[in-house]
């Protein structure tokens, strides 16, 4: 099939226009990370702008060297992936049996869904019904709301109503019920929609900041978001930890680059291996309702 000089013409345009956007969208970042490498002097006179000026690791060292940091990552960190395993199995048990016609309380559930998707719970109940269920200043408060989201839910759903009736069929002939079907057949030929779904509930877990906020009071519970916040707003915390003598290379400015940038590297790490099933996923969830 060829393409008319016009239609070139406007991919050249749509692919210059993205990668204008691109390279917007990396300055801030690349100017976060050379902070973050920079010398304290270079910093205090503003010469940094996307390339590091008197390049060190003094701040990356004194972060490194910070127990409450790894706490709090490590916490986030496992919150995190329990969280995500939680969810993927909450949401394929419960769309499973609405993707099927048979399912008669399928469409009222389904309205449910849709209303709790739209409508959001206000502050104040939403408040006292996880206090009320033994969450407040509970760890588990980082995990247990979100191990179901009714837009991932609806995708699942989608996805599962594509599933070939053959395949079901054919295992229901031999002996299988719908567990069985769900987890040694269903699940693992879903591999495309969990790997979405897994990084849409990784993000929301691994970046919350409200739920903690309203929640934990105790210091020791703090995740990695939170952890993040008390060094951007209180130099005095930031500024604590252990310090090696002669080695001061840094101030607040630098301490808090690094920390922005040790928090979002597990998502940049995870994200390649999942994105070949990300559009895949997302476009076939959406085919159908």
């Amino acid at each position: 099939m060829f393409e008319s000089r016009g239609e070139k013409a406007f991919a050249a345009a749509i692919t210059i226009i993205l990668i204008l956007l691109s390279i917007i969208a990396l300055i801030p970042l690349l100017s976060v990370i050379s902070t973050s490498f920079s010398s304290k002097s270079a910093v205090d006179m503003n010469l940094v702008t996307i390339w590091p000026k008197q390049f060190t690791l003094a701040s990356w060292g004194h972060m490194i060297d910070r127990p409450d940091l790894w706490k709090a990552f490590f916490l986030t960190l496992g919150s995190t992936v329990i969280g995500t395993i939680l969810a993927l199995l909450m949401t394929a048990l419960l769309a499973y049996p609405l993707s099927k016609t048979e399912f008669s309380w399928g469409p009222v559930i389904m309205i449910g869904v849709v209303v709790a998707m739209i409508f959001k719970a206000p502050i104040v109940p939403y408040f006292l019904t996880v206090r009320g269920i033994g969450l407040y200043n509970n760890p588990l408060v980082l995990i247990v709301p979100h191990i179901l989201n009714p837009f991932n839910l609806i995708i699942m759903r989608t996805f599962f109503k594509q599933f070939p009736k053959e395949l079901e069929e054919a295992a229901f002939l031999e002996g299988s019920g719908y567990f069985r079907m769900l987890f040694q057949f269903v699940i693992p030929l879903s591999k495309a929609v969990l790997a979405t779904l897994a990084l849409f509930y990784g993000v929301v877990l691994w970046n919350q900041f409200q739920h903690p906020l309203f929640f934990l009071q105790n210091p020791d519970w703090f995740p990695l978001q939170i952890k993040i916040r008390q060094f951007i707003t209180d130099d005095n915390v930031i500024m604590a930890g252990p310090v090696t003598i002669g080695d001061l290379n840094y101030n607040e400015r630098t301490l808090r680059a690094a920390t922005v940038i040790f928090a979002i590297i597990p998502v940049v790490l995870v994200y390649p291996f999942l994105q070949k099933y990300f559009v895949k996923g997302a476009m076939i969830g959406s085919v159908k309702g």
